[in-house]
């Protein structure tokens, strides 16, 4: 038998074996982690004390809101990569109104933070740590604001669970090493070092894995809050007035004069002022429609338009036809990802303060189509600039053409950084790695940050939240055992590296942060999020397409493997990029893996690289849950 004839009989009989098989849908468990099924109710969250935290709110009685606070509660007293002063993102469909709301609680930047500021202490960008890096706390003002006008519990059960930590719980691994390996930093705040650092002078200062982790200064003012609302209960203020008067105190009261006070004491600005004059803002979020699915993000003070944006220019694809992480389907997903995020780094910004971003025509699916057209399909494209959206809203011209003519005169990396290597990159997960080496810090920093909560119930009530913030190490304001946020570092200083995002005091960071709803025929379908920092929407929306495009159920697709582009710049530190580098997982085939360096990518490997995705499905068909939490952290859901 000739050489080709033998090939031939062995692919056939290897494909009749493939077939005789079952497929992965028949087969037995075949995800890492097991799918959750509910039909009363659904919480999952960064972390498993977390996630009991919100089935004790349900089991109280509460809907998907009340949960979802105490959610948020009790991964930030947890320091789940966010803590109290930090800030909160949500999208909350509402059942009464068949709408989706957005909960904007992000901080603004405090009196005296400007770029002449900055640049007087020779800083070219915000700090990554420090008092300097904080902006106003906006997760305790989002939380009650969330409860006040849609949850049904007092503040009182919601935050019982916290408080409960903060008296004490049992330290997990993770946070433990990870203060352990921060405390040259934390030593430098005075409240951060009493609070984190309980074996003082000993060889191990932080906490050891299973103690019992105890915050008096916080337990105290999570007390205070609930005295505010029971006072106000028993002075005859119904619910949602007793809940606003927690509000006023932590804003203007007893408890903003110490965060003040302490904030002062580190060398930081924000001001009894800034506090008394932030604001939760509830909003009416952006969307697009993919495949006759509508997709919800909250608007562009957050990067979640560009996954809006991808999906745009990503409809005039075939995606399903290409294949799964085949070489065109990875290559069409980046070009289309690096288009989007070239248009969130220079376009994106606060909406509250001016100048007005061209939102409208971003989302445009014309202008998509255009961005599409652009695409170079043999090779990466290390130049993709950002796009001018401004003839597709009216035919508007861009006030910012000389800004936009000059994007990539700017050195995309720091100029100590090693040349990209000749050969595949394989290294450990990075994504909480110490290390100083400059390419090691900078993929850090570009999946900084960031918890994520998801809830529903059979009432209806779908919520999508990811708070941050205030991640260790975080300076402790005073006695009130909040940890203050690192978000100013997500500002610009020039207005050449993104004119509508440059730091002014009173201004909202454009940040990474980014919940996820869709619906469809106008009912809740999807609720989905994952932390990352500017990873988050890329991750996010391979997730979606999993779903959608190749039919994965939840737990499939948050495990599935993911590709991360590093060509769009950092939203934190030095605010670098790395054109064509991509992150795939080690199970990539050598066939795609030699196509994809052929075609000018530059790649780098971990042997999970989902991200860790949290989502929940409603089955409409039976009337019940799917729920989803990858198996790449400590992500856990509870159902029922």
């Amino acid at each position: 038998m000739g050489l080709s004839k033998r090939l031939f009989t062995m692919g056939l009989s290897a494909l009749l074996l493939a077939l005789a098989l079952p497929t992965p849908r028949t087969r037995a468990q075949r995800t890492q982690k097991p799918p959750l099924h509910g039909r009363h109710w659904m919480a999952i969250t960064g972390k498993p004390l977390g996630a009991t935290a919100g089935a004790m709110v349900f089991q109280k009685g509460g809907n998907a809101v009340d949960a979802a606070c105490a959610m948020l509660a009790a991964t930030a007293t947890m320091w789940d990569t966010l803590s109290w002063g930090g800030e909160t993102q949500a999208l909350i469909y509402n059942p009464k109104t068949g709408k989706v709301v957005g909960v904007n609680g992000l901080g603004v930047a405090p009196t005296g933070a400007t770029s002449e500021f900055y640049k007087s202490k020779g800083m070219k960008y915000p700090p990554e740590h420090g008092p300097l890096a904080a902006v106003t706390p906006g997760t305790p003002g989002a939380l009650m604001t969330m409860l006040a006008e849609f949850g049904k519990l007092s503040l009182k059960d919601v935050l019982e669970p916290s408080i409960q930590l903060a008296d004490g719980f049992a330290i997990e691994a993770q946070l433990a090493n990870t203060i352990e390996r921060e405390k040259g930093r934390l030593k430098q705040w005075r409240y951060s070092r009493e609070v984190m650092l309980p074996h003082l002078g000993e060889r191990r200062e932080a906490p050891r894995p299973g103690e019992v982790f105890k915050q008096p200064d916080l337990a105290a003012t999570l007390r205070k809050l609930v005295e505010a609302e029971q006072r106000a209960l028993a002075s005859g203020k119904n619910r949602k007035e007793a809940i606003y008067a927690a509000y006023e105190r932590f804003y203007r009261g007893d408890i903003a004069q110490e965060i003040a006070r302490g904030t002062k004491e580190e060398g930081g600005l924000i001001t009894a002022q800034d506090l008394s004059n932030w604001k939760v803002r509830l909003e009416e979020p952006v969307k697009t429609t993919y495949r006759g699915v509508e997709v919800y993000k909250l608007t562009h003070w957050t990067q979640g338009p560009a996954l809006l944006q991808a999906l745009n220019i990503l409809e005039n694809f075939d995606l399903k036809g290409m294949g799964f992480n085949s070489t065109r389907y990875v290559h069409t997903v980046y070009q289309a990802m690096s288009m989007a995020f070239a248009d969130r780094d220079f376009y994106y910004g606060s909406p509250y303060t001016p100048p007005e971003e061209p939102i409208a025509g971003l989302l445009s699916k014309e202008y998509a189509k255009q961005r599409a057209a652009q695409m170079n399909q043999q090779r990466n494209d290390p130049n993709i600039a950002p796009g001018d959206p401004y003839p597709f809203q009216g035919g508007q011209t861009n006030p910012y053409k000389n800004l936009l003519e000059k994007w990539n005169a700017r050195p995309p990396s720091n100029p100590s950084a090693p040349p990209p290597p000749t050969q595949d990159t394989v290294r450990p997960p990075t994504r909480l790695s110490s290390s100083t080496s400059s390419d090691e810090e900078f993929e850090r920093a570009f999946y900084a940050g960031t918890t994520s909560v998801e809830a529903a119930d059979a009432e209806g009530w779908v919520v999508s939240v990811t708070p941050s913030g205030g991640w260790v190490p975080a300076v402790i304001a005073g006695r009130t055992g909040i940890g203050l946020s690192q978000r100013a570092q997500s500002f610009v200083t020039d207005p050449a590296e993104g004119p509508f995002n440059v730091i002014e005091p009173g201004k909202h960071p454009r940040v990474t942060l980014t919940p996820s709803l869709a619906l469809r025929d106008g009912k809740p379908y999807l609720a989905f999020a994952v932390q990352g920092g500017d990873s988050q929407d890329q991750n996010l929306l391979q997730f979606f397409l999993n779903v959608v495009e190749f039919g994965m159920t939840v737990q499939e697709a948050v495990e599935a493997p993911n590709i991360n582009s590093f060509q769009m710049r950092s939203s934190f530190g030095a605010h670098e990029t790395r054109p064509g580098r991509i992150l795939l997982a080690e199970a990539m085939p050598p066939w795609v893996r030699a196509e994809l360096r052929r075609m000018g990518y530059d790649l780098t490997y971990e042997e999970r690289t989902s991200g860790p995705i949290t989502a929940i499905m409603l089955d409409r068909a039976h009337g019940t849950m799917w729920g989803g939490a990858s198996n790449h952290g400590e992500d856990y859901g509870v159902a029922w």
